[in-house]
């Protein structure tokens, strides 16, 4: 069974990326005639900002590729807007050992399409490329800057450019905006985007916050039982006559699943911690000549709580469905567990402390309406007698789970 459970999960994720999508969404781009062209855009939501993507004219027309060479503009309705712009950029690295020992920034002119957070009187831009993380803005009819955040290293000692506080302090005056709430701020989108929202509401501008519309759902808490088809077998290194397979059994489980979805490619990532109870239970009789009686039984009595910790990818098959697979590194943590060997009057041999090591788990499932859930997992093999070496065991275990989401 577990062979087959293997094979058809290799199946199910080699198929599933051909149903995955990205939709692509109303949107335009103005062309290098500051043309307007209304489209549908693949959105990916990306994490970096872009330097191309791609569009289709029609539904059923194949996609296309723009680039920031012949692009001005582009957006997605109601959801994300880019700007080019050619302006002065520091790319300083934030890491310790590349980490200049100039205060000034060293500025690079560079061609760049800059994501709009807050559109108004005063604009709000963000520039990410990996590990960097540039703010930028426009006051009015003024050109676009960056705003300057640079930390530096002097003798080992960090030190911190934060003049964007004083550009800021000198261009968003208002009565409303005063030296206290210049000083509190931290170069972060969150602190920055609360900033020009309220400079725009104090100088009575109109303003669009592209953040604010989108409505994420960045955490699920799911109820999760299910079913261990499980098996164990132990063996002894050094005298055989205790080596037992304890055969497969079904078993129950309940879990909590904590989901922590990433804010970027359209939701797809997620981390998974799930705790979950689990039980086996089970006992074999052998003929054994060396104990009294004539019978060996030995019993296995098996419960933990188990704590995958992983990672979860969705393949988004319409609004309503998505598969998902994830894989997970799981932490064991047995109680009230032991192997005994009895004598057929019920006497006890002999007893082994049940203590387990980690393993990994794969998971392939089906998610509706972000409610509904149902998944097969694969268990790799888990040791469960670590502290004695001349023990070996074998606990292998295929689970399927039900979820229902509680938010």
């Amino acid at each position: 069974m577990r062979n087959k459970v293997l094979v058809m999960a290799l199946i199910t994720i080699s198929c599933i990326k051909s149903y995955s999508q990205i939709i692509f969404e109303n949107g335009y781009f103005i062309d290098e005639s500051n043309k307007k062209i209304e489209c549908l855009i693949k959105n990916i939501d990306w994490q970096n900002n872009p330097t191309k993507f791609e569009y289709k004219l029609l539904e059923d027309e194949p996609a296309q590729e723009a680039t920031i060479q012949t692009v001005k503009e582009f957006g997605i309705n109601n959801v994300s807007k880019y700007i080019r712009v050619k302006t002065n950029i520091d790319r300083s690295s934030d890491q310790i050992d590349k980490m200049s020992s100039e205060r000034n920034p060293s500025f690079k002119e560079e061609l760049l399409f800059l994501k709009v957070l807050i559109e108004g009187n005063a604009v709000l831009f963000l520039y990410i490329d990996a590990n960097l993380t540039r703010m930028f803005y426009k006051l009015d009819d003024s050109e676009i800057e960056q705003l300057v955040y640079k930390r530096y290293l002097i003798e080992s000692k960090i030190f911190v450019n934060d003049y964007f506080k004083q550009q800021l302090f000198l261009k968003l005056k208002c009565e409303e905006i005063g030296l206290n709430d210049i000083e509190r701020l931290t170069y972060s989108k969150r602190d920055l985007e609360k900033l020009f929202i309220k400079y725009n509401e104090c100088t009575s501008s109109d303003y669009i916050s592209y953040e604010t519309k989108k409505k994420r759902d960045l955490f699920n808490l799911t109820f999760r039982p299910g079913l261990n088809y499980s098996s164990l077998e132990i063996k002894n290194s050094v005298s055989g006559s205790k080596d037992t397979d304890f055969g497969n059994n079904i078993g129950i489980r309940f879990g909590i699943e904590a989901e922590f979805i990433l804010p970027f490619n359209k939701n797809k990532w997620g981390i998974i911690i799930e705790p979950t109870y689990q039980y086996y239970k089970s006992e074999q009789s052998n003929e054994s000549s060396g104990v009294s009686g004539g019978i060996l039984v030995s019993k296995v009595d098996y419960r933990s709580i188990e704590l995958p910790v992983g990672v979860r990818y969705y393949f988004y098959l319409n609004d309503k469905s998505k598969l998902f697979i994830n894989v997970s590194y799981v932490f064991d943590f047995p109680f009230n567990s032991s192997i005994k060997f009895v004598r057929n009057d019920g006497s006890v041999l002999s007893e082994l402390e049940i203590k387990s090591r980690r393993n990994l788990a794969l998971g392939v499932g089906y998610k509706y309406k972000d409610r509904y859930s149902i998944e097969i997992r694969y268990n790799t093999n888990r040791e469960i007698l670590s502290d004695y070496s001349y023990w070996n065991s074998k606990y292998n275990s295929i689970n399927i789970n039900l979820g229902l989401s509680l938010f």
